[in-house]
C-alpha cells in the first residue's frame, strides 16, 4: 500500500514535472513542493483554526475558573477540559493532525527522489517498473541530478576556493534557519506563558529546526531543497492569511500573561 498509494504516485508526478520544466530536477522539486502545499492548504487552514480556538479557550474566563476550581483534582480538570473543548467545537488534536498527515509525504518524497535519481542499476530497474505508461517519461531516464553546485542524490556540501578541502553544509544551515523562522512566525502567543504547553512550544521551536537541519545534512540534497521551498511557501501562506507574528523574531520579546480576574 505504501508503494502503491504514496511512493509510486509521487515519483511519477515528480518525473512528469521534471519533463515539463525541461529536465531540471531541482526546479521540479520546488514546483512539486508548491503543488503539495496548495493541495494541503485546507489542512493548514484547519490547523490555524484549531490553534486559534485553543488560544481563545485558554484566555476565556470559564476555563480560568475551571482551573481554579479543580486545581487539586487533575482527573476532574481533564474531564472538564474535554467538555469545554466539545462545547466550543475545538479539537485538541486539530493543531497537530495536519502536520502528522504531511509526514508520509515527506518520507514518500525522499524515497521518490532517491528512486527517481536511480544511482545504481538495481534502482534504475526499480524505477522503470514503477513508471506509469501514460506519462511517457521512460525516455528521460537516467535523470540529470545536478542543480546549481549540487548533486541532488547526495548530501550537499559547498567547497569554497579559499578553504580547500573544507565543505560547508550550506543547505542544512539554510534549512535550520528557515525552519526556525517559520516556527517562530507561525506560533501563536500563549495565554499562559509559564504552563507546560508554552514550554513545549518553546522547546520545539529550537529542537525541530536542528532536527530538520540534521536531516538536510545527512540525506540527499534534493530533500533539503524540498524543506527550504516548503518553509518559504509556508511562511508566504501564513502571510497571505495575515497570521504571521513578526514580534516573535525580536530577541527578548515577551507576551503579556493573561491572569484570571
Amino acid at each position: 500500500m505504501w508503494e502503491t498509494f504514496i511512493v509510486t504516485p509521487l515519483t511519477n508526478v515528480l518525473l512528469w514535472i521534471y519533463q515539463l520544466v525541461g529536465g531540471n530536477f531541482g526546479l521540479a522539486i520546488i514546483i512539486f513542493t508548491i503543488l503539495i502545499r496548495l493541495i494541503t492548504h485546507p489542512l493548514m487552514a484547519q490547523q490555524i483554526k484549531s490553534s486559534q480556538g485553543m488560544q481563545e479557550m485558554q484566555k476565556s474566563k470559564k476555563w480560568q475558573d475551571i482551573q481554579k476550581k479543580y486545581k487539586g483534582d487533575k482527573e476532574k480538570l481533564a474531564q472538564e477540559q474535554m467538555a469545554l473543548y466539545k462545547e466550543l467545537g475545538v479539537s485538541p488534536f486539530g493543531a497537530c493532525l495536519p502536520t502528522l498527515i504531511q509526514l508520509p509525504i515527506i518520507f514518500g518524497l525522499y524515497q521518490s527522489i532517491m528512486r527517481a535519481l536511480a544511482a545504481s542499476p538495481m534502482q534504475l530497474l526499480s524505477l522503470t517498473r514503477s513508471l506509469y505508461s501514460f506519462f511517457h517519461i521512460s525516455d528521460l531516464i537516467p535523470l540529470n541530478s545536478h542543480f546549481l553546485w549540487m548533486n541532488l542524490g547526495q548530501p550537499e556540501k559547498l567547497f569554497l576556493p579559499f578553504l580547500p578541502g573544507v565543505g560547508i553544509p550550506l543547505l542544512a544551515i539554510v534549512v535550520a534557519i528557515s525552519s526556525y523562522f517559520q516556527q517562530k512566525l507561525i506560533t501563536p502567543p500563549s495565554a499562559t506563558p509559564g504552563d507546560q504547553g508554552a514550554a513545549m512550544s518553546k522547546m520545539m521551536a529550537v529542537y525541530m529546526p536542528l532536527l530538520m537541519g540534521y536531516f538536510a545534512m545527512t540525506f540527499a540534497s534534493g530533500l533539503a531543497i524540498y524543506f527550504i521551498a516548503g518553509n518559504l511557501v509556508g511562511i508566504a501562506q501564513y502571510a497571505m492569511l495575515g497570521k504571521l507574528d513578526w514580534k516573535n523574531l525580536l530577541p527578548g520579546s515577551k507576551k503579556a500573561e493573561v491572569k484570571p480576574k
